[in-house]
């Protein structure tokens, strides 16, 4: 497992990419699905930079797992920041315009729909959202 703990920034979100992506790359993983995972990075990293810190900054880390036998890459994001379920968020109605939608909440749908498996839990004050993708 490769670790990778910084500050919970949005400036920070190219440094966990190139960081995921160069596992990524070694282990041939095919395009589509890092450039998912990207959009993935992105829109989690986003939440726990944005949200998760409300008095301000505070650090995350990131981890990248691979299981050989079954060709899935787990990435594990983790913080102490405030805790938030975000499966537990209400799922946009994308049948509704843009204009018509309320601000937020798409992100985390794109997550749960181009993800394999997503799983959040809170364990010893630290929010962990488990993202896996088979590569």
């Amino acid at each position: 497992m490769n670790t990778l703990t910084l500050e919970a920034t949005i400036d920070n979100i190219p440094v966990i990419t190139d960081f995921i992506n160069e596992q990524l790359e070694a282990l041939d993983c095919a395009m589509k699905a890092q450039l998912q995972i990207d959009v993935a990075i992105d829109e989690v990293f986003t939440n726990i930079a944005s949200y998760a810190y409300p008095e301000g900054a505070g650090m995350a880390t990131v981890q990248i797992d691979f299981d050989a036998a079954t060709r899935v890459a787990s990435i594990v994001f983790e913080d102490d920041g405030i805790p938030f379920n975000p499966l537990k968020a209400k799922e946009p109605d994308i049948t509704l315009s843009a204009e018509e939608r309320p601000i937020g909440g798409l992100g985390i749908f794109l997550v749960r729909k181009t993800m394999d498996d997503v799983r959040y839990e809170r364990r010893d004050d630290k929010n962990i959202l488990t993202i896996e993708k088979k590569i």
